[in-house]
């Protein structure tokens, strides 16, 4: 009997029972850019590397963090940005949905406080 290996990150479409798995939070965002693009519909996170949320709480207290902590959180964990799978995932867990945040990224960058080092790679200025 072998064991299975649990991957780092899950999402589905409550919609349509579709999922994906992997260890790369931004093969997530792909298969929502592509499910959502096809449905119109959202996508969820159903499992997100637990070393991702210890790196996001583990600096202080706060209930609830805006985008921009948590890629400043990130930030220490990834050299050449912070994937915005990862930013989506984090996310995730103050309730937001990867569209959402997806959209929040974008209307932070075109107001100046996120750049792009690399494509889907955030920085906080």
């Amino acid at each position: 009997m072998s064991a299975q290996r649990q991957v780092a990150y899950a999402a589905s479409c409550p919609d349509c029972d579709v999922d994906l798995h992997g260890d790369d939070p931004n093969e997530i965002v792909e298969f929502y850019r592509r499910h959502s693009s096809v449905t119109g519909h959202d996508v969820e996170f159903t499992r997100i590397q637990p070393d991702l949320t210890d790196a996001v709480t583990e600096d202080d207290l706060k209930e609830v963090y805006t985008l921009e902590d948590v890629v400043a959180q990130l930030e220490a964990e990834y050299e050449d940005g912070v994937p915005i799978g990862a930013v989506a995932a984090a996310m995730s867990e103050q309730g937001l949905s990867i569209g959402e945040t997806l959209e929040k990224i974008h209307e932070i960058r075109m107001g100046g406080g996120l750049y792009e080092p690399q494509d889907d790679h955030l920085r906080a200025f």
